[in-house]
């Protein structure tokens, strides 16, 4: 499935949303239903369920719970550590592995040894192929020293490997995550590089809204999927009066209201959780949404907060370039 860089550029993403709030309650489109077509044709769907940071041992039952309230779209990483959880989640759930958008990344420190990478992601989450494979950061890290980046390598080599991926029918799309604009230059503008990404995972939420970068991405062919959509674990956006003001009213969570901004601006979006009420409260997104006054004021919030910075990295990742 995989795209050409000139095919991509003439199928940008799909990212347009479909909602209108001038429709009436029964002609609105079920969000659970709701899929953004990449530039390879594939159909991603909008609502997944995010995985980072849940404690071992809970990622098992809440994959499975997501999975048998609707779910299909599951998010996890090498880097998490959990991924054979997740699997058991997915075996567990009864539903079908071909129904299933399975997504997992490249760590830092493997990026000399992608396809050992991959050989172990798909190990650990006993399956064949994953739907999509992210490489997780543009940091080319020595494993035997997390704080040196590799002297003689670096990202664009990594998606060199990763561009031989899809042929082999291990990965059917492949992308990125944590790409600002400047290292999104640097990759397509790279002659090696012949597909371009089909996703760009960042942060995004109405505190780190990024909104040129979303456009960049937009203008390339490549899908801006949220991570940290409800700004997560102890977030500020829940002490914002504006958001609590906003739900009340609706009456929705805050969480629901989040999630509603960023679908409704044409991202995908991974909110995570262990919690099987916040599961499933994640998931009740039919049938109402947001009016542009309301996303307005959304967008309009002026505090700012990222949940992952670079300062962990041996490199700087992020370049201010965003908004």
């Amino acid at each position: 499935m995989a795209s050409t860089k000139a095919t991509s550029l003439r199928r940008l993403a799909s990212v347009t949303s479909q909602l209108s709030s001038s429709r009436p309650y029964s002609s609105l489109p079920a969000l659970s239903r709701k899929t953004y077509e990449l530039n390879t044709g594939a159909k991603i769907p909008a609502v997944g369920l995010g995985t980072w940071q849940s404690k071992p041992h809970e990622v098992e039952h809440a994959v499975e719970w997501a999975l048998r309230n609707g779910y299909r779209h599951i998010d996890t990483a090498l880097a998490y550590g959990n991924e054979a959880e997740v699997g058991l989640g997915i075996k567990n759930s009864g539903v079908p592995r071909e129904e299933i958008w399975l997504t997992t990344k490249l760590d830092n420190p493997w990026h000399k040894r992608v396809t050992e990478g991959i050989d172990s992601s798909l190990k650990s989450l006993g399956t064949d192929y994953v739907d999509l494979y992210l490489m997780h950061w543009p940091s080319s890290t020595d494993p035997d020293d997390l704080k040196k980046h590799y002297p003689d390598w670096d990202f664009i080599k990594t998606w060199q490997e990763m561009q031989k991926l899809p042929a082999t029918g291990k990965v059917k799309n492949i992308g990125v995550s944590n790409f600002g604009i400047k290292n999104l230059e640097k990759l397509l503008n790279d002659p090696s590089c012949k597909i371009v990404p089909a996703v760009n995972q960042i942060e995004l939420h109405p505190n780190n809204p990024s909104p040129k970068l979303v456009a960049y991405n937009t203008s390339k062919g490549i899908h801006s999927t949220g991570y940290s959509c409800l700004g997560s674990t102890d977030s500020p956006l829940y002490k914002n009066e504006t958001l609590l003001s906003m739900a009340k009213e609706l009456k929705k969570t805050p969480q629901q209201i989040l999630l509603a901004w960023g679908l409704q601006k044409g991202w995908s979006v991974i909110p995570k959780s262990v919690n099987k009420e916040r599961i499933e409260a994640n998931w009740e997104l039919d049938g109402w949404e947001l009016t542009p006054e309301e996303i307005k004021k959304l967008d309009s919030m002026p505090e700012r907060f990222k949940v992952c910075g670079d300062a962990w990295l041996p490199v700087k990742v992020f370049f201010g370039d965003d908004e």
